[in-house]
């Protein structure tokens, strides 16, 4: 007993787990330097062995999945999870990301205890509001409207960070906190200038649920400034409103390189000491990037005391500590989960039904879907049909089974003796750019598969190579490493092989580095872009006969903060559309699998229209003209302007970048072994005439809550969007009946209505609860969302739903950003879809009652 308590004696207090958090952690702040305690406000944060404190890696990310470490299971992408309408869903999701990351970290504390990486912070998720169709990031999000992204928030948050009253499972950080929506091109200098009603009422709402409910312990700055000045410099965001209204206790963090933002291009600031002072002083505790170094400088400056730097630091610590990484594993009740859980089978099952639950069905003419028994020949067409990396969005993991569009139709066609015929028709967005094929490369020895890849430390291709193996050059690694043995930064990879054309002509290859690339084919040099660089693609030109082998060569490195090597080509075009009309001309019914992917929109690349890209328009007009059924399967991750399909195309199904088994669910959904029941979370505009100037942050005429209004206000005629934020169609039908609103003295309206399924097919239906004011003194929104249920019934079932309307479903914000009781009539109505009384499609899918309000 006495020599137990001597030990006690000489133990740290921060290592005693008996010790409170906050006592623990000012003991540890205690005993550091000041270049100590600024090693720890980078993402990066360095070791301090003297104290046993690891190197620690800050930046990791799940925005739908585990990402950019190796093999993890994915999830359908933000867009597509927010067209669930599944909260609970969502938080099995987020509960399933933070066991595999936790199985990674324990796998990484194993191997690399002094150096902890991957760590457990991850962020995400985004829940900006996707208030413009061209923002090339709005895929990432869970849609337009506060409350539906508010609610898959919450759910999402306390999925990541488990439910153990002592320890954090992993840390959620939503972001970009707050105001930041593009455009991508100058989101590092642009002011994104809001109204107070704008900003308490859209831009806000979402992220004080993720704070207040979700409980979230990190949030994210972005990079643009916010009514004048830089959002992570912004004490009005991250001290006023964070902290002070909300209660936010956690570490706030931000965008990588936002800080260099500060004074580079904000000039906000006139040096480094001074951006981080300012940063560090508002309330941003951690950077990713490299300027926080200079807060040591600062400090010595008198631009900002120690003290200060203390608050920010210990904030960090507490996270850490949190997530128990200070204590013994036997005390964290997720130190055990093994690496082998990744991508187990009840996550594979869980990543098929939320790819299933975000098919949203836009048209079904003449019940095309699901297919019936006469069908006994498929043709499917299209640049997404056979492409796995479509299905994946962005800032995803590595599936280790990815199964397109064309693989879950092949497989569910065999079952049933179906016929199954493919043609590509066209690339994306011209006609031959696409990856190439494993099967038309060969390594160095002369077997088909891949090319010879050696991989090695520094940039210049030199020494042993640390890793030697066959592959396709075709990877995403972001902040990951390649491979065992190779470094996450500075390395270099030489393939090396030979690729044998199908037919004589003029060969395009691209390749899209980030950083150096060179590129030889039959010994031409035809990509020499030796330098630092984001995610570019570079292309080049040569003649290749049909049948005969050309070699090869692709020399590449990577300097820091992301890595991308992709390698394609575009193939001698023959007649135009000619394979596609080919599959077509035999088949029962067509199956097109069209859409854009992350060469048309993503992180720095907004779209510049909504309309399907040309060379796929005119794929679907040649095909729809020789007469044959159409089912259009989308994959996009914002709205399309299907204009022309719409008109034309029988069947329309919305299948989003729906993650590994997304083939299958679509599938699924084709042959009716699953009734579609996504709802859209984003308005379908026909036109970018229809919305408002893409720098402008005022809401009016944005998304189905201010439709019409703003610059759109003095039309003689709205014209109604292509499809309806909250639309989707099923293979059954629901109707509506019985609509109350009840009051108890002195409590809160309940308004319910009944439900029944009047179809032949048991399906789910998405009850949506909109408010709208009758008569607000002030500018307000035409409707909001205030509540909705996703419930499955059978055929005849009915089902009574209530929702609670209280005074903050029935208030407004006024001019001044107060929430407020405006004493008007409220019509509240539930239903499949938004109510619109004069459309005669809509008979008894929506109910409405008049509810007033207590001014």
């Amino acid at each position: 007993m006495l020599w137990t308590a001597l030990l006690l004696l000489q133990t740290p207090l921060y290592l005693n787990p008996d010790a409170g958090i906050e006592r623990r952690v000012d003991d540890l702040v205690g005993r550091m330097t000041l270049e100590e305690k600024v090693s720890q406000m980078k993402h990066q944060a360095g070791a301090i062995p003297r104290l046993g404190v690891p190197a620690y890696q800050w930046w990791n990310e799940a925005l739908h999945g585990v990402a950019r470490l190796g093999y993890a299971t994915v999830f359908p992408q933000g867009i597509g999870l927010g067209a669930m309408w599944d909260p609970a869903l969502m938080h099995r999701i987020g509960d399933a990301i933070s066991t595999e990351a936790r199985a990674k970290y324990n796998n990484a504390l194993k191997k690399s205890p002094d150096n902890v990486d991957p760590g457990l912070d991850y962020w995400a998720p985004n829940i900006n509001i996707f208030r413009d169709p061209r923002w090339g990031r709005g895929q990432e999000t869970y849609g337009e409207d506060p409350y539906l992204t508010g609610r898959n928030a919450v759910q999402f948050i306390k999925g990541l960070q488990g439910d153990d009253i002592r320890y954090l499972k992993t840390i959620a950080t939503p972001k970009h906190f707050a105001v930041h929506s593009g455009p991508e091109p100058i989101r590092n200098r642009f002011d994104a200038v809001a109204s107070k009603q704008d900003l308490f009422a859209t831009y806000l709402p979402q992220f004080e649920a993720a704070i207040r409910e979700g409980d979230a312990y990190s949030i994210m700055g972005s990079y643009n400034r916010v009514n004048g000045v830089p959002s992570n410099a912004n004490a009005f965001l991250l001290d006023d409103i964070l902290r002070k209204q909300w209660s936010f206790k956690g570490y706030v963090v931000s965008d990588c390189g936002a800080i260099t933002n500060i004074w580079a291009d904000h000039h906000f600031a006139s040096t480094k000491e001074d951006a981080d002072a300012l940063a560090v002083k508002a309330g941003c505790d951690l950077e990713c990037g490299g300027d926080y170094i200079a807060l040591v400088g600062a400090v010595k400056q008198g631009k900002i005391t120690e003290a200060q730097i203390d608050v920010s630091v210990k904030r960090l610590m507490t996270a850490r500590m949190r997530m128990g990484m200070f204590d013994p594993p036997s005390l964290v009740p997720w130190s055990k989960i093994p690496l082998s859980i990744v991508n187990c089978d009840s996550h594979k099952d869980l990543a098929l039904q939320a790819a299933r639950e975000s098919m949203v069905l836009l048209k079904n003419d003449i019940h095309l879907l699901p297919l019936s028994d006469r069908v006994h020949r498929i043709a499917v067409i299209g640049p997404n049909a056979a492409d796995v990396n479509v299905m994946l969005g962005n800032y995803n993991g590595t599936p280790k089974a990815p199964i397109s569009v064309l693989a879950g139709i092949r497989e569910a066609a065999k079952r049933r003796g179906i016929e199954v015929s493919y043609a590509r028709g066209s690339g994306i967005s011209d006609f031959g750019h696409a990856a190439v094929p494993a099967s038309q490369l060969m390594s160095r020895d002369g077997k088909a598969g891949g090319l010879t890849a050696e991989y090695f430390a520094g940039r210049e291709l030199q020494g042993p190579p640390l890793l030697v193996r066959t592959e396709v050059p075709d990877f995403d690694w972001g902040e990951g490493s390649p491979g065992p043995g190779v470094p996450k930064d500075e390395y270099s990879v030489r393939w090396q092989g030979s690729v044998v054309p199908a037919v004589s002509g003029s060969y395009t290859f691209g390749f899209t580095a980030d950083d150096g690339v060179r590129v030889w084919v039959d010994d031409k040099l035809l990509i020499d872009q030796w330098s630092d660089h984001g995610p570019t693609r570079f292309t080049g030109a040569v003649n290749l006969v049909g049948g005969h082998p050309a070699s090869i060569k692709i020399e590449y490195y990577e300097h820091a903060i992301g890595a991308v090597a992709k390698l394609d080509w575009a193939t001698p075009a023959s007649a135009p559309y000619d394979d596609a009309v080919q599959a077509a001309s035999t088949a029962d019914v067509v199956v097109m699998a069209l859409g854009i992917n992350g060469s048309l929109e993503d992180e720095g690349l907004d779209r510049a229209t909504l309309d399907l890209p040309d060379v796929q328009e005119k794929l679907l007009e040649r095909v729809q003209a020789m007469g044959k059924p159409i089912v259009l399967v989308c994959q996009n991750g914002s709205p399309l302007a299907l204009n022309w399909a719409n008109d034309h195309v029988q069947t329309i199904l919305e299948a989003w970048y729906p993650g590994e088994s997304g083939g299958r669910a679509v599938a699924d959904v084709l042959f009716g072994d699953y009734n579609p029941a996504g709802r859209l979370p984003v308005t379908f505009p026909r036109s970018l005439n229809d919305v408002p100037e893409f720098t402008s942050y005022a809401m009016q005429g944005r998304t189905y809550r201010y439709w019409g209004q703003g610059p759109f206000a003095s039309r003689a005629f709205t014209p109604r969007p292509l499809f309806e934020f909250g639309f989707g169609l099923s293979y059954t039908t629901f109707e509506y009946s019985n609509a109350k609103a009840v009051r108890k003295p002195g409590g809160p309206w309940e308004v319910s209505a009944t439900v029944t399924n009047t179809g032949q097919s048991e399906g789910d239906e998405v009850v949506q609860m909109y408010v709208a004011h009758q008569h607000p003194p002030f500018a307000a929104p035409v409707r909001e969302l205030k509540g909705f249920k996703r419930l499955h019934l059978l055929p005849n079932e009915s089902r009574t739903v209530r929702f609670p309307l209280g005074e903050k479903e029935l208030s407004l914000v006024d001019l001044e950003g107060r929430r407020v009781q405006v004493g008007d009539l409220v019509r509240v109505s539930l239903g499949g879809r938004q109510p619109h009384l004069d459309d005669p499609v809509a008979k008894g899918q929506t109910v409405s009652v008049e509810v007033p309000t207590d001014g």
